[in-house]
């Protein structure tokens, strides 16, 4: 199947590929906001630019997904990917007219939003038929994610947001270095196109569409404080430093709190569905105490609860579709669950939390956030008691589907 994947030094190259894929987008999710100010966007310009990317991943993921299937190579299809990203990036750092920017990020977003999709597929084909797990590669990548942060907060600090591009175009070419120093694969998993047919019957399941409903509601504030945190300590007099640390903090448990959860929490719907409603309420917890900072210290430390609330609840999600939707189904389950949290979500909390920094400040946006956490666990809370009343169980799944998922 494969040629040489057995190979140490393509394992290394593996995780150095991931180290540095996910340390590039830390860049640009956490630091870029800042580069737009500098140029003279304001916050709700920054927001509707930022919302681009959601929309545009609905077209991409399938997209690269079909060519990837068609063509069977995935570690091409990524190289291409990482390839149009740089380019891209470059000339939204180069632009100097909206029009310029503006299609500079479609096209950027095009070959983005997908990458890390691809890539854990491409990881899953080279580790497949060894003894390797997943999520120790993955592992890299959170570090990637939560070092990178750090560290290129006092560069960015001393030298300017105009380092900037530079930052981007090293590691993103350091991403390729290791990508290509990899082997190629005769053959990957590949990503099947989406089975349009199968939403039809999700639309039929009531609590499904609920918990879709109030995760929309829950994860829009996450987006909102995604794309503003930096801009709200900027605001505060924080440097970029703290930026970094806030960053950081954000991200260094996440993988300490997906353990846990895969050791100590029940797969039973309700109490999954419970679980929800605690987490959405430590989001509320969470967006209440930002909205009450008034040292960019605080803004950081308050940032160690994403690990829990984030890492909690999309765990928790991702189980929770696995045993709301029958086998059959589930992969477009999941597939609308990963729609309703990243897409729908990022297109409404980009603009609608641009708008509320832009003309009410910082503290009613994070006050709002409140407002629909609020909403949310109040509604997996009313789920929890209905499921516990009626003892839910999937109309359409056997006993044997869900044994052969694990659940």
């Amino acid at each position: 199947m494969r040629e040489n994947t057995g190979n140490p030094s393509t394992f290394t190259s593996l995780k150095w590929f991931n180290f540095f894929v996910y340390g590039t987008m830390v860049l640009f999710t956490s630091f870029f906001q800042l580069y737009l100010q500098d140029v003279g966007m304001n916050k709700l310009e920054i927001g509707v630019l930022m919302s681009i990317g959601p929309l545009v991943s609905v077209f991409a993921n399938p997209f690269w997904g079909i060519w990837t299937g068609r063509y069977q190579n995935n570690r091409g299809v990524v190289l291409l990917m990482l390839a149009g990203t740089l380019v891209f990036s470059q000339i939204i750092f180069q632009a100097n007219t909206y029009e310029m920017i503006y299609t500079a990020m479609v096209l950027f977003y095009f070959c983005q939003t997908p990458l890390f999709a691809q890539s854990n597929t491409l990881l899953l084909s080279y580790i497949e038929g060894t003894p390797l797990r997943f999520g120790s590669f993955r592992l890299f990548g959170s570090l990637g994610w939560a070092l990178t942060a750090l560290a290129a907060g006092p560069v960015i600090q001393y030298g300017g947001v105009s380092v900037l591009p530079y930052l981007f175009a090293v590691l993103l070419g350091l991403s390729i270095v290791s990508l290509a120093a990899m082997p190629k694969l005769r053959s990957s998993i590949g990503t099947a196109p989406l089975p349009l047919r199968g939403f039809r019957l999700l639309f039929r399941n009531p609590y499904f569409l609920f918990f879709i409903f109030f995760g929309i509601l829950v994860s829009i504030p996450n987006t909102i404080n995604n794309t503003f945190m930096s801009l709200y300590i900027n605001d505060m007099g924080g440097s970029k430093t703290m930026i970094g640390l806030a960053v950081f903090l954000s991200s260094i448990l996440e993988a300490g709190v997906f353990m846990l959860c895969k050791r100590y929490l029940r797969r039973k719907i309700s109490v999954l569905v419970g679980w929800l409603a605690l987490v959405s309420i430590l989001f509320v917890l969470r967006w209440w105490l930002m909205s009450q900072a008034t040292l960019p210290l605080e803004v950081a430390f308050i940032q160690i609860l994403h690990s829990v609330t984030f890492g909690g609840f999309f765990y928790v999600g991702t189980q929770l579709t696995m045993l709301l939707i029958p086998g059959p189904y589930r992969s477009c389950g999941q597939a609308l669950y990963t729609l309703s949290w990243g897409g729908i979500s990022g297109m409404i909390g980009g603009i609608l939390g641009g708008w509320l920094f832009q003309y009410l400040g910082a503290q009613s946006m994070y006050e709002f956030c409140v407002f629909l956490s609020l909403i949310g666990a109040l509604g997996y809370g009313g789920m929890w008691f209905f499921v516990n009343r009626g003892g839910y169980r999937p109309t359409s799944a056997t006993h044997d589907e869900l044994e052969e998922d694990g659940i």
